[in-house]
């Protein structure tokens, strides 16, 4: 199992836990290890992924599934999932669909966009077999594709032969006391016992599941009492009660499951309790609001007895406080049944439906005087609009007596709004939103009550749709790919979607991670010390607390630097240890070493550091108006931008706003530094850059030949780990050189987004100029990306934005500017798409507007504009093998275009609920735009038994890029992949590396590979000649070893004439997104989407679909989830999975296609392949993925001013950019 976030967001590291209730029911159960007290596991039996199945051995049904369904990319998930799905199976042999929905809520993978994880494992549900796996050829109606897996190859599953729980379990025991060096664990065996030691221990924390990483910590004592619970209030428990009783008796009852369909993950309702939950009085408590709108009356006990306390508004006192004295326990609850004229409605309102706090919840009941629509009693209940849950007594107040009625909800409305406010510096921001969610949720219940009421009230038809409960469709998909030919040998796999290489050993747990590296003897920890001030003077730095703490060996500061200090990818710009000021949070101060990684981060943290603050730059609005800036500032021109202009029949200007994104890969930067003798050193790194990574330890003072770089596999990387991985490394290094002895550090998931960056934000302004017709003449944009605190790759991040300012369509005259703010926020680097995407959806924007200013549909204008074969870009580089209009006609029809938008059209009856439909085309050049890194090399040896070990200066991060070579040098040698083998990534086999990004790594190292690969096959001839009759082994009767490097040629630009040829060719795709949003609310569905891609002749295409479908959801996730927020003094407040939200399984499509453009060979690279875009987290920007994107952000547009939908009481950004799908990695 695998460490993702520490904190139960991710479910990287979820176990099974089975525990013995009663004398003989066992009970399974998935749990969030990062969370389980290891006190609370006494008695409990642990089942790991490594304890179900193992490569070496047999395969558990559930390991060999998600690995041949081609679920497991860069597998650092895959433990975590298996072991969701295998506590599943457990309980339910044959569960359905809705089942792994609930299984997997918990869950979270950056990688494969989930739908090949569904798929697998729909195999043991009642369902079976994924259906739509493959499509028809219309003419002839024959199959286009056969399924990526074939389901009929797995094991079947036999749920009688699973582990039995361990019998020496299978005891009883008294209470139990641990003692530990900072804190004490109690674990009571009866409720008197409990009583007893509360009494004594007033300030102890009662503990139940611990589902939460405690925000105050301290170190009183701990009581365990999950034990003691004998009748939970559970999912299961409720729906019999539902099922059993009288619909009217069972309004309450209906709303707490509301709201638990949304409560936090399975890890986490495993081991929760609705006490729990009343307990820690959070503001934003999903079930508190539903608690206090019925009335719900606790059951408080100490030793002295009991009382009984409503749960009124009275109950919580303030921020996390309730009316419980220090001794007092909560023994039960006893929620009402409803009345027969009572109605009850829960709400929730989260950026992500699955495993998500809540921005504002609501539970509203209204009691009717009998036959009649007067209001007898109504309490409206918020979470999320004060520090405590509270209820809305005055609004409530004045509708008693009223009829149910429009007037009523004026007066409510009016009345909400003045009881309902928020400061505007309220923890959590998004004021206006809060506040307007009140009225909205409302509504909602209004309408919803109208309805009940139908016998004397008349509801309009069209405002129906408010009322609607989202219920999940279960999801259906396509894959379409081109077969291999006729009579291509078995043994040759190019083109064949075969499974990634480490599948197995991922879904097993034995793939080797940096940090599942054992502890090499005498090994140290270290631990950062970053600033807290985002720019500042450093005075003083006081250790004398740190270095007497237990363990402590050393702290390091910038005069602990034996060579230089200065860093940095290509300008040197940065320092190793900050000296003498900061300019950033974040920044790398110092380190502490000890050993233990608990001993390092106590001590870390116990620095002391004064600073004299400085001014602050923390936006790019603030970087404007303060001219601060890096040089040098970029322009790109072609043709005569006045002439354009003047030519232009109309003349429209605008700009955007695109915000960052954190890379979150699960696997968090980690190092390993291993001193050697004579001054080597041997680094395991998680690094997408392993030479850059070797060069930058130069702050030893020691030369790169002594410096060993070695990557096995990275659990992500996203372009995360291009160049900031170097400022861990170089660290850690300095420490284990220092101090003779190895040093580890994998950084928590809060420091991990803390100090590293991620993808730029982007402010635009554009002016652009258009015939009648459509046809777009003269363009001028001015691009400002946050740079961040240095240069970092932010130049070659803005000229590729440049590269892709007009996307896909011609335009004439054309200027582009871009400018980077220097700001005092961690350096933003390399992400998936690498500038393209910003570029992109600028264009996207633009055109939009056009479509929307001339009244025609957006569709006509993207088409009318679009590049044809033969055009010249505004770098003026010719488009040829142009492949883009192939891919928009094949969108059309396998989206069903037209149908589907007439079908939006005629949804607009709806006043409430809106569709929008869109397609969008995406053009991305292919390669380095720094000319010297387009080259790989490639090591390959055959030994004298037959076996071929490759290796190659690619790193394998989960985009299969390993398992591409091996189809390579299959092809090359003429031998199965069964005889060739990738051992790992290092700096002294294959040296000089460039850094696996730019989406170009499978053209390159493919190349080198085939290289070498063929000079050996020229060198065997003449053995196979003289035994034509033998085999691979007779002919290899020596070893030969060779190195060959691949090259892209003719390229080199240069912008002062622009002149020259940025990329080799082009990868092009086009995608139709259909969505739908709830105008009341913001919360939007992605109903279907198509994406076509031109991916050449794939290699592989499980592999090539899997990274498309992977990077659009990441992209889903840039323009329509993810945010990073800070505070006005650089702080980044999103630090982890319970404040910054990627998608999770709930949102993908409802249908989601994705077909590989056939009959499209690209004689550029390797076996006339393309890349996908970017490698491995998704190539640089995967086509499908930009195109989703703008579909997304058109067809809200579409939505709001196409069918003049007013802007709702919803955030504008959840509205604006709920149409954008960056399909890039």
């Amino acid at each position: 199992s695998k460490l993702g976030c520490a904190e139960g967001g991710c479910g990287a590291c979820t176990v099974m836990l089975s525990r013995l209730k009663g004398d003989q029911q066992v009970l399974h159960y998935s749990v969030n290890a990062c969370l389980a007290p290891l006190c609370s596991l006494h008695l409990v039996a642990v089942t790991t992924v490594e304890g179900i199945g193992s490569v070496a051995q047999t395969l558990h049904p559930v390991q060999e599934r998600i690995a041949k369904a081609h679920g497991s990319q860069c597998g650092f998930c895959t433990p975590g999932i298996v072991m969701s799905m295998y506590a599943l199976l457990r309980n339910k042999a044959t569960p359905t669909m809705d089942d792994l929905d609930d299984a997997f809520q918990g869950n979270l993978c950056r990688c494969t966009g989930y739908r090949p994880i569904l798929e697998g494992y729909r195999t043991f549900t009642k369902v079976g077999t994924p259906r739509n796996t493959q499509e028809t050829c219309r003419t002839h109606r024959k199959p286009e594709a056969t399924p990526l897996f074939d389901a009929k190859d797995f094991v079947p599953f036999d749920p009688t032969q699973e582990v039995i729980f361990p019998p020496e379990l299978m005891v009883k025991t008294d209470s139990l006391c641990f003692h530990g060096d900072r804190t004490v664990w109690l674990q009571p065996n009866s409720l008197e016992e409990l009583l007893s030691l509360k009494w004594k221990h007033p300030e102890a924390r009662v503990v139940v599941g611990n589902t939460e990483v405690d925000p105050n910590p301290n170190l009183n004592p701990f009581i365990h009492s999950l034990s003691l619970i004998r009748d939970r209030v559970t999912g299961a428990e409720l729906r019999r009660a539902v099922d059993s009783l009288p619909l009217h008796q069972t309004q309450v009852f209906l709303a707490v499951l509301e709201q638990l369909r949304w409560f936090a993950g399975r890890q986490i309702r495993n081991v929760a309790a609705v006490g729990g939950n009343i307990m820690t009085a959070s503001p934003i408590s999903d079930l508190n609001p539903v608690f206090m709108a019925a009335g719900v009356k606790l059951t408080l006990m100490d030793k002295d007895g009991s009382r009984l306390v409503q749960m009124d508004s009275r109950f919580f006192t303030g921020y996390r406080r309730t009316a419980l004295r220090p001794q007092e326990v909560l023994v039960s609850l006893e929620i009402p049944y409803s009345k027969k004229t009572q109605f009850m409605s829960a709400f929730k309102q989260s950026p992500r439906r699955e495993d998500d706090i809540s921005i504002v919840t609501a539970a509203m009941s209204v009691t009717f005087s009998p036959d009649t629509s007067l209001v007898e009693e109504l309490k409206l209940s918020y979470g999320g609009m004060a520090p405590t849950t509270v209820l809305a007594e005055r609004t409530a107040k004045e509708l008693i007596g009223r009829p149910w009625g429009e007037e009523l909800l004026q007066a409510a409305c009016s009345s909400l709004a003045e009881e309902m406010t928020l400061d505007p510096s309220a923890p959590g921001g998004m004021v206006t939103y809060r506040r307007t969610l009140t009225l909205s949720l409302f509504y909602k219940f209004y309408l919803t009550v109208l309805l009940k009421l139908r016998d004397q009230v008349w509801v309009r038809s069209d405002c129906l749709s408010a009322t609607q409960i989202y219920h999940q469709e279960t999801p259906s998909s396509v894959q379409v790919y081109q077969e291999v030919p006729q009579g291509q040998h078995l043994d040759d796999v190019v083109g064949r979607p075969i499974m990634h290489l480490s599948a197995l050993k991922q879904a097993t747990g034995e793939a080797v991670y940096c940090d599942d590296i054992p502890l090499y003897e005498n090994e140290l920890y270290l631990a950062l010390v970053t600033s807290t001030k985002a720019h500042a003077h450093i005075l003083s730095i006081d250790t004398s607390l740190a270095v007497s703490m237990p363990g402590v060996v050393c702290c390091l500061f910038s005069e602990d630097v034996p060579g230089s200090n200065s860093t940095g990818p290509i300008v040197y710009d940065e320092s190793v240890l900050a000296d003498g000021q900061v300019t950033c949070v974040g920044h790398i101060i110092g380190a502490v070493v000890a050993d233990t990684q608990s001993h390092a981060q106590r001590a870390a943290k116990a620095v002391k550091i004064q600073y004299e603050e400085l001014p602050t730059v923390v936006t790019i609005q603030e970087a404007i108006a303060a001219q601060s800036f890096y040089e040098p500032i970029r322009t790109l021109q072609k043709g005569d931008l006045e002439a354009g202009f003047e030519q232009a029949d109309h003349i429209l200007e605008g700009d955007m706003h695109m915000g960052g994104q954190e890379h979150f890969y699960l696997e968090t930067n980690v190092t390993l530094a291993v001193p050697k003798e004579d001054g080597e050193m041997e680094l395991f790194v998680s690094t997408q850059s392993a030479s850059k990574t070797q060069v930058l330890v130069l702050a030893l003072g020691v030369a790169s030949n002594r410096i060993l770089v070695r990557v096995k596999r990275m659990g992500g990387g996203f372009g995360g780990k291009e160049s900031r991985t170097t400022i861990l490394s170089t660290v850690v290094a300095m420490a284990a050189n220092k101090l003779k002895r190895p040093v580890r550090c994998m950084l928590d998931r809060d420091e991990d987004m803390l100090v590293t960056g991620g993808r730029h934000p982007f402010y635009a302004k554009y002016k652009v100029g258009f015939l009648d017709n459509g046809q777009v003449v003269a363009l001028d944009v001015s691009y400002y990306s946050n740079t961040g605190n240095s240069m970092d790759l932010s130049l070659s991040v803005m000229e590729r934005a440049l590269f892709h300012m007009e996307n896909s369509y011609s335009v004439a005259n054309i200027r582009g500017r871009g400018f980077l703010c220097r700001t005092n926020l961690p350096s933003n680097t390399a992400f998936r798409g690498f500038g393209g995407p910003q570029g992109m959806i600028v264009a996207e924007s633009w055109v939009t507007d056009v479509a929307q200013r001339l009244g025609r549909p957006a569709e006509e204008i993207r088409r009318l504009n679009l590049y044809k074969e033969g055009d010249r870009t505004p770098y003026n580089q010719v488009l040829d093998q142009f492949t883009l209009d192939r891919c928009w006609d094949e969108c059309l029809r396998r989206s069903d275009y037209k149908q589907r938008r007439a079908n939006s059209l005629s949804f607009r009856q709806n006043r409430w609920t809106k569709r929008g439909l869109a397609v969008v085309p995406t053009k991305f050049g292919i390669s380095f735009t720094a000319v010297f890194l387009n080259q790989a090399g490639a090591l390959v040896h055959i030994y004298t038994d037959g076996s071929v070990l490759v290796t190659h200066g690619g790193t394998e991060m989960g985009q299969g890029l390993h398992t591409k070579m091996v189809q390579v040098a299959s092809r090359v040698l003429g031998v199965p992949i069964s005889k060739i083998h990738i051992s790992e990534t290092s700096t002294n086999t294959v040296p000089n590396t460039s850094p696996t990004a730019a989406s170009a790594s499978s053209d390159l190292n493919g190349a080198a590979v085939h290289n070498a690969c063929q000079v050996l096959v020229e060198r065997l001839q003449p053995y196979r000649s003289a035994n034509p009759k033998g085999c691979w082994e007779d002919w290899v009767s020596t070893a030969v070893v060779l190195l060959r490097v691949g090259r892209t040629p003719d390229l080199g630009y240069d912008f002062n004439s622009n002149c020259g040829r940025v990329f080799d060719y082009y990868s092009y795709g086009v995608a139709c997104s259909e969505v739908e949003v709830d105008c009341l609310t913001g919360a939007h569905k992605n109903l279907r989407t198509t994406v076509v891609m031109d991916v050449g002749h794939s290699l592989n295409p499980a592999i090539d679909i899997g990274q498309v479908e992977g990077a659009f959801m990441q992209g889903l996730g840039l323009f329509t989830l993810e945010e990073l927020h800070y505070s006005p003094k650089g702080v980044l407040l999103t630090r982890g999975p319970g404040s910054y939200k990627i998608p999770a399984f709930g949102d993908i499509p409802s249908h989601l296609t994705v077909s590989l453009l056939r009959d499209a060979p690209n004689a550029k690279a390797i076996f006339n392949s393309k890349v996908r875009t970017e490698p491995r987290p998704p190539p640089h920007m995967n086509s499908g993925s930009s195109v989703r994107n703008k579909t997304v952000q058109t067809s809200v547009e579409f939505c709001k001013k196409r069918q003049n939908i007013p802007v709702p009481p919803v955030l504008e950004f959840q509205l604006m950019s709920v149409c954008m799908v960056n399909l890039f990695t």
